[in-house]
């Protein structure tokens, strides 16, 4: 049993496509090939030109507008701003903010508290007054009220109980009468009509829309849907098979005008390099190098030891010198101040770091030997 799925199988390509295809090849390779190579030519040029002249202007000008533009700022700032802001800030804090602060503690807060002193003795004078005077005048006018509401409440219930039997005998039923056996048969009647004539409407409108339908039909939708079938479509085709085989070809065309000119860059490489690189390339190992050895050999080598027997020459002459200076310092505080003090020796109960404890031997005061 294979496994693998077969490749789809194209369809067979007709006579029309094949008699399209080569010329259509032939000529869009003979227009692509000049602007394939005129473009990769473009494209070598490009990249020698990024690699040799702009990548290094642009560092360039890099570097120029960080000298001219960033470091200045950045002195300004270091060196300037910042000094002035923490001096301004210095200043804002001994005339402004400890100032304000001392006034602060020392003026407002006692005046806080004495007004805040007053307003508890006031709202508590307010309070007593509320609850002993303002409360009991209350609940009386409360009391009162709810006694004038009470009796206005009967009155009115009887009120409304006399209107609504008013309004419902000498309104509402003679309302309802009148529209139960007088409005409803006429709005009935007037409806039965009027949908009548609704339908004597929709059944005329109906046949004119049928026969505009079919007059527009045969007159303009079926010719146009016999040209579209038989005339469009061939048409389009045909057209499409065109573009398809012209799309492929100049697909095609670029792709070997691509290996053309590989192929003729490659030769001018080579050229080139036959023609310059290899003749400096031996001048360079056949001729420059060699010079170069005897002249490291015979001249840089012989000056380098002199320089270097030169430099330690003068550092060891410093070094001299220096200890020379040392000695002559180190007497004149001798001669001046005297000898220095030397530390007094201890003695030291515990054996030294070198020395270790044994079996017949102690450190202690009662023990010790």
């Amino acid at each position: 049993m294979d496994l693998e799925k077969p490749p789809a199988q194209q369809p067979p390509d007709g006579c029309l496509v094949v008699a399209i295809r080569v010329p259509v090849r032939i000529v869009t390779l003979v227009v692509v090939l000049p602007v394939r190579m005129v473009w990769d030519a473009l494209v070598v040029a490009g990249r020698f030109l990024d690699d040799t002249v702009l990548r290094p202007l642009g560092r360039a000008l890099l570097w120029l507008g960080r000298a001219v533009f960033v470091w200045p700022f950045v002195a300004l700032w270091r060196w300037v701003l910042v000094p002035v802001g923490r001096a301004l800030a210095w200043l804002g804090n001994v005339l402004i903010v400890a100032p304000c602060g001392w006034l602060y503690r020392y003026v407002l807060t006692p005046v806080g508290h004495a007004i805040a002193w007053v307003g508890r003795g006031i709202a508590a004078g307010l309070g007593w007054v509320y609850a002993r005077v303002l409360t009991p005048v209350g609940h009386g006018i409360m009391w009162v009220l709810k006694g004038v509401g009470a009796v206005l409440a009967a009155v009115g219930i009887g009120v409304f109980t006399a209107v609504t039997w008013l309004l419902r005998y000498l309104l509402v039923v003679p309302a309802t009468w009148l529209y139960e056996w007088v409005i409803a048969p006429v709005g009935r009647a007037i409806v039965w009509c009027a949908n009548g004539l609704l339908w004597l409407v929709r059944m005329i409108l109906t046949g004119i829309g049928m026969a505009l339908y079919w007059t527009c039909r045969i007159l303009f939708v079926l010719p146009a849907l016999a040209l579209w079938r038989w005339v469009l479509v061939p048409v389009g085709h045909v057209l499409a098979v065109v573009g398809r085989e012209i799309g492929a070809a100049l697909g095609h065309a670029w792709r070997v005008a691509g290996h053309i000119s590989l192929a003729v860059g490659r030769f001018l490489v080579t050229l080139l390099r036959w023609i310059f690189v290899e003749p400096v390339r031996w001048a360079y190992a056949r001729v420059l190098t060699p010079v170069g050895h005897v002249i490291r050999d015979a001249v840089l080598r012989p000056v380098g030891e002199a320089l270097r027997a030169a430099g330690r020459a003068a550092r060891q002459a410093l070094a001299s010198a220096r200890d020379s200076v040392r000695q002559a310092r180190a007497d004149v505080r001798r001669m001046l101040f005297g000898e220095p003090r030397q530390p007094r020796a201890t003695v030291r109960r515990e054996p030294a770091a070198a020395d270790t404890r044994t079996l017949g031997s102690s450190t202690t005061a009662l023990t010790k030997d």
